[in-house]
């Protein structure tokens, strides 16, 4: 490397990251990754393709897409939610790209909201199981952030050959209308416009809201379209008439403002966010941010090709916080999770990752000099993660949990020593945290190690995943190795022996379906995760995440409850 070329790196590792082959390696198979990612996401924005969005152009209406673009300031920041919902789903009746609706949050003259649109280029905007999930994800993160709500509706109501798994249950579209009521009630602004079909149930969408706006001849609301009113009643009448938007403006008073076209009606919605006043905060801290000192583009790699491969967790943590500076709590001890107070554009974060290299540990349950795998949570690293949290619901400080983990440590020493109570306290004080929880998957996110890092069920703000995330119970090699070891036993007790090439067809069937459910996108189409995300726009997606949750004032103190000591 020439001499004079060295003040372009901010330190020796760098220079020691960009020399290495490993890094190469790694850096190209993550590049490849991102492509991959960023091929599958252009797919999935032309929805139910270009000749539909043709179709609706030729109505005089914009695409879901097109609309939110239009409504969102321009050169502003936004981040979508779901934006691989329904991935590979659906197959029999034609796929679903992402669930048929897309959701995004951004800015509407300098005010945070979240908008949710019906693409009326799948399937007419008909609601399949995963449409109805991920509405439903939508109001959850307005309601959890006191976030402002915005409903382009387009939408031929529910997808009738499915209807059974989209109607009746506690999670289906009906808890939508129940998720109005209840934002109604929480001073949660909702706006609702009318851009294309509104019918059956779904008609409920806009009174529910705070104002509705109807597009004058491609906007209609009505329980029953022409056709069934002919038939339940034998009333004729056209679908103008019965329920357009000179009927609901002039007759039924159903809606609020009667726009000419698309734009006229998303220029009243900026008319209308304008107005509305500030929110109260709760006050998480902020300054001015800083980029990293250390290049973020590093992380390609630093971060390994395969998912068994150590590496240090901390120079990621370095590429991701302002300035690259990291105060780390207790970093003698509990070595296999590192916890620390950093900023993220200018917020103030807690940081609870894993650390993937092998350490030595010194720690009072352990040996002396005694390694501990990367990876791993031990009981020692379990108690520290506990305290780090109470400290940071303590100060009011956002909590980003950075997973690449394989579990929990096993066998006899650490049942001895009491990793599963260890364990459980960590799960209390991830369920029991006030301040917000953030989850971005780097790597493995396995079995009771996923829950203790803040998976999903654990309320995080948003759970993210990187291409090279891998969430399951196990890994597929780890899953075929224990399913033979059952099968092999099985047979032994009926007499029989699993041979050789028996057993290596069977492993390998077991471990391809296995692979195929870590994916990322396996994840990502059933909603697991909210978004599959480049690294580099992990600080962007943390900070517009806080933004959202300074709506939300904390109500309740941190209470860890009854845990075993």
């Amino acid at each position: 490397m020439n001499i004079c070329n060295l003040a372009k790196f901010r330190n020796l590792n760098e220079i020691v990251y960009q020399m290495d082959l490993n890094f190469n390696k790694n850096e190209d198979y993550n590049k490849l990754l991102l492509s991959e990612l960023r091929q599958k996401f252009a797919k999935v924005k032309v929805g139910g393709g270009e000749k539909r969005i043709e179709k609706l152009h030729s109505q005089g209406k914009m695409s879901a897409r097109e609309r939110i673009d239009y409504l969102f300031d321009k050169d502003a920041k936004s981040i979508e939610i779901g934006a691989f919902a329904g991935e590979g789903m659906y197959k029999e009746h034609g796929g679903c790209p992402s669930g048929g609706v897309v959701v995004k949050i951004g800015y509407v003259k300098g005010k945070q909201v979240i908008v949710v649109a019906n693409d009326a280029t799948v399937k007419a905007g008909a609601w399949f199981p995963i449409t109805g999930k991920k509405n439903l994800r939508a109001q959850e993160i307005a309601i959890e952030n006191r976030l402002p709500i915005i409903y382009l509706v387009d939408s031929a109501g529910v997808y009738l050959p499915m209807q059974d798994e989209i109607f009746p249950d506690k999670e289906n579209f009906g808890r939508i209308f129940r998720n109005n009521a209840i934002m109604s009630s929480m001073g949660i602004t909702q706006i609702a416009a009318v851009m294309g079909s509104c019918v059956a149930g779904g008609a409920y969408l806009p009174i529910m809201s705070d104002e509705a706006l109807i597009v004058d001849k491609t906007g209609s609301i009505f329980l029953a379209g022409s056709y069934l009113v002919k038939a339940a009643i034998g009333e004729s009448i056209d679908n103008e008439t019965l329920g357009g938007a000179t009927t609901h403006t002039e007759i039924s008073g159903v809606t609020d403002y009667k726009s000419k076209d698309d734009k006229d009606c998303l220029d009243t919605i900026k008319n209308i966010v304008d107005k509305m006043g500030d929110f109260d905060k709760a006050g998480f801290s902020r300054i001015e941010p800083k980029k990293p000192a250390l290049k973020p583009e590093d992380i390609y790699g630093i971060l390994p090709k395969s998912r068994a491969e150590q590496y240090d967790t901390m120079e990621i943590i370095k590429r991701l916080v302002d300035d690259s500076e990291f105060e780390e709590y207790k970093a003698g001890y509990g070595q296999t999770i590192i916890t620390g107070y950093a900023r993220i554009d200018g917020w103030a974060v807690g940081i609870v990752a894993n650390q993937r290299k092998v350490v030595k540990t010194t720690g009072a349950k352990t040996k002396p000099s005694e390694m501990q795998f990367g990876g791993v949570i031990y009981s020692d690293s379990a108690d520290k993660a506990t305290r780090f949290i109470a400290n940071c619901n303590q100060k009011k400080i956002p909590l980003v949990f950075l997973q690449d983990v394989t579990g929990f440590m096993v066998g006899s020493k650490s049942e001895h020593g009491g990793i599963i109570k260890d364990g459980a306290k960590m799960v209390n004080a991830v369920s029991n945290s006030v301040v917000p929880k953030f989850t971005v998957i780097m790597g493995n996110s396995y079995g009771a190690g996923n829950y203790a890092m803040c998976g999903k069920a654990y309320d995080p703000r948003f759970f993210l995943a990187w291409p090279s995330a891998e969430l399951a119970v196990m890994g597929g090699a780890q899953a075929a190795k224990v399913l033979l070891q059952i099968e092999a036993s099985s047979l032994k007790a009926k007499g029989e022996e699993l041979t050789p090439e028996k057993e290596a067809e069977l492993f390998d069937k077991i471990k391809a379906k296995y692979d195929a459910q870590v994916s990322p996108y396996y994840a990502a189409a059933r909603l697991w995760t909210d978004a599959i995300i480049d690294p580099l726009e992990t600080r962007t997606w943390i900070s517009m995440g806080i933004e959202a949750a300074n709506h939300a004032p904390i109500e309740k103190p941190f209470n860890l409850g009854v845990i075993q000591v």
